[in-house]
């Protein structure tokens, strides 16, 4: 089975920075996107940002500016550097990595983490 195990969460002031790694394992063959998305209290799940195999980036406007996404694919891993924090970013985060378990078919399936909180107080 292929498992995504966050880290890097935590509390962190205003005005800080905080970096969250997602780590896949398991039966893997290939990587292929790669994301972050979120959710607050009471409020839909969110996409803050995205890394597609060639590198090209996309990001929420919330998250433009203050996070960046990237990976390194010989450790099947994402990461989200977050700097100018403010409790508006207070949620679970929660990594995707879509994965293909194969050398010869081309499925492949979206795997989610198992979220990770951020609280950004003072």
């Amino acid at each position: 089975q292929v498992r995504l195990v966050e880290s890097g969460g935590g509390l962190v002031q205003p005005g800080g920075s905080l970096r969250l790694s997602c780590a896949a394992s398991g039966n893997i063959f290939s990587i292929n996107a790669m994301g972050w998305y979120r959710q607050a209290p009471g409020k839909q799940r969110e996409l803050v940002a995205t890394i597609s195999i060639d590198g090209t980036t996309t990001y929420a406007d919330s998250a433009k500016g203050r996070f960046t996404i990237s990976r390194d694919n010989a450790k099947n891993t994402v990461y989200l550097q977050m700097s100018s924090l403010t409790p508006e970013d207070t949620a679970v985060y929660y990594c995707k990595q879509k994965i293909s378990a194969s050398a010869t078919m081309g499925i492949m399936l979206n795997y989610w983490g198992q979220g990770t909180q951020v609280t950004v107080s003072s």
